[in-house]
């Protein structure tokens, strides 16, 4: 369906994705995806032709819908022919059609079995079903990926991608055996040399011990943030939520342009860093084709060495 050597795709995240990363992970075999959110319009334009410049392969463009310039953005991906579009943050019923006819694959990111049924219904080719240990804006559910994946599967009759604390060959074991047809991984590439996030924020990453991420802002818009400096906006979000504060309270607090103070800017107090659970298990920076190599090598030395003698390998892959 997506034209990739490997059911590996990089997640389209704001401000930790651009050409240089899609590219990347498109030559090793990966699909590529650059992040529109956090994107004006003519910069989406600039980086679609960067990626196409270099890149003839398949690559995907990631839409939040509850972000501003959605409608530009869309008229941008449509006459780009962006070969596949992830939405996300929203329901995919308005832009569904209109990219299909395009001769987009379209893809919509999930939190649970109801959404998925309701995503298929309005005519997507497949669906991310992301659990509540992700990074970045999600569900309020907080149904972890293991219990999602199945039950979404279960549901619905297009191919599933998993996602939510992916970041290995283990990750990628894993989902397939849950039934599904491939894996994204978003806080695993940003920790990659490609990646434009920056360097302070991946050393923190890099530092992270299990426990230092959250699920915040349930009242105003779900994110998973990482813990920053004493005192700085984690642990203002944290005391305001223990308070009790209104949505009006949390929404000032947050203000506007905190993700990329934090993540591209490297502001570690009053920055939101946003980034999943397996941050704790995320501490080296390989190239992001190198990264996608070694996931598939390994993944490949399961079938070889981690399995006993006369285990049915190739029955185990979910059916595409």
């Amino acid at each position: 369906m997506l034209g990739v050597r490997h059911p590996l795709i990089q997640a389209g995240m704001v401000w930790c994705t651009g050409a240089e990363l899609a590219v990347a992970v498109g030559r090793a075999g990966g699909l590529g995806t650059l992040g529109a959110g956090s994107m004006y319009p003519d910069e989406l334009i600039h980086e679609i032709q960067k990626v196409k410049a270099v890149w003839g392969g398949p690559f995907a463009v990631n839409v939040p819908l509850l972000y501003p310039a959605v409608e530009e953005h869309m008229a941008t991906i449509v006459r780009e022919r962006v070969p596949v579009v992830f939405t996300s943050a929203g329901s995919p019923r308005k832009w569904t059609q209109y990219l299909k006819e395009s001769g987009a694959v379209v893809i919509h990111v999930v939190s649970s079995a109801v959404f998925a049924r309701k995503a298929v219904d309005a005519g997507v080719d497949a669906v991310v079903a992301e659990g509540f240990e992700a990074g970045g804006h999600n569900g309020r559910e907080e149904t972890t990926t293991l219990c999602l994946v199945p039950e979404v599967v279960d549901a619905v009759d297009v191919p599933v991608i998993a996602a939510g604390g992916l970041h290995d060959a283990r990750s990628l074991l894993a989902a397939l055996a849950l039934g599904a047809s491939g894996v994204q991984m978003g806080s695993r590439f940003v920790m990659t040399r490609e990646n434009p996030a920056h360097a302070a924020f991946k050393r923190r990453i890099a530092e992270a011990q299990a426990g230092e991420t959250r699920l915040m802002l349930k009242d105003v818009t779900p994110v998973r943030l990482l813990r920053g400096e004493e005192g700085g906006f984690f642990d203002q979000v944290a005391a305001a939520e223990e308070r009790g504060d209104d949505v009006n309270a949390l929404r000032s607090l947050l203000g506007r342009g905190r993700a990329k103070q934090g993540m591209r800017m490297g502001d570690l107090k009053e920055g939101e860093l946003e980034i999943g659970q397996v941050s704790a298990l995320l501490n080296d920076l390989p190239g992001a084709g190198e990264l996608v190599e070694r996931i598939v090598s390994e993944y490949r030395a399961f079938g070889t060495q981690g399995m006993s003698p006369g285990f049915d390998w190739e029955g185990l892959h979910a059916p595409q």
